[in-house]
């Protein structure tokens, strides 16, 4: 799950990659387009660390494979190949084991939000993928939001609304397959809005008995929040359970 604050380091992360790629073409994979096959997660590169493969396409098929493997998608513009990626610590969040701050729970009873699920899912994702230095550019290309908006249309991707006097000004958007939801980005346009997303987020996914959010890369603000970090290992260990259990699919709009 990829926020503001750790933007300018992912970017970073991202140009190493490219860099890492064209000069390692025999230590990557480059996937053809047609039915995803993905390598082991296991070949990923140390250096950028998780950097897997590059290639494929983006499209449900090629993403629901991805996740299930424990892969998720990264990559700079829609003129650059896709890279996946599966890093060697995985940054996890149990539902329900949320630090909540006294002036979070202080800004939760005042009751100023109001909250929905998958209303406005291609909103939170333009949000998401709004960023404060245009040159910089976003993660989140038109591909990005094409492929997420279908897995949304199949019933498998999933946003958090939170509005200010009938205005969007936060939110969370991921996956969810089995009992896991893979979180993707989330997005604040007032102080702590995003915090106040997750908090329902991982709300709802407790009383639905859902395992853990897939927070992908650990960050300060993920950390602050409960985050913890597991092994890809761990990881892939919970994913062979995750991937027997059956999918909540559809729309969460009118969910209690």
């Amino acid at each position: 799950m990829v926020d503001f604050h750790a933007y300018r380091a992912s970017r970073k992360n991202l140009r190493a990659a490219r860099k890492k790629f064209c000069s390692n073409m025999n230590t990557i994979s480059l996937l053809p387009k047609g039915k995803p096959i993905f390598p082991e997660c296991e070949l990923a590169l140390q250096e950028p660390n998780g950097l897997l493969a590059a290639g494929g396409m983006l499209n449900v098929e090629w993403l629901v494979e991805a996740y299930t493997k424990g892969i998720f998608p990264w990559f700079n513009s829609d003129d650059e190949e896709i890279l996946w990626w599966s890093p060697s610590q995985r940054a996890i969040l149990y539902p329900g084991e949320m630090h909540v701050s006294r002036s979070l729970r202080k800004l939760l009873k005042k009751d100023l939000f109001d909250v929905a699920y998958d209303n406005d899912f291609k909103g939170v994702m333009e949000n998401c993928s709004r960023r404060n230095d245009r040159s910089e550019g976003t993660w989140i290309t038109e591909s990005m939001k094409n492929a997420y908006n279908d897995m949304y249309l199949a019933g498998l991707a999933h946003s958090v609304e939170i509005t200010l006097e009938g205005r969007l000004v936060g939110g969370i958007y991921g996956i969810s397959l089995g009992s896991m939801f893979f979180g993707e980005s989330m997005f604040s346009r007032v102080d702590n809005a995003s915090k106040v997303a997750l908090y329902y987020l991982q709300k709802k996914l407790y009383k639905w008995r859902f395992t853990l959010i897939d927070c992908q890369i650990m960050n300060p603000h993920l950390q602050s929040l409960g985050a913890i970090n597991i092994s890809r290992e761990e990881f892939a260990d919970l994913l062979k359970s995750n991937n027997q259990q059956q999918t909540r699919a559809g729309s969460w709009a009118d969910t209690v």
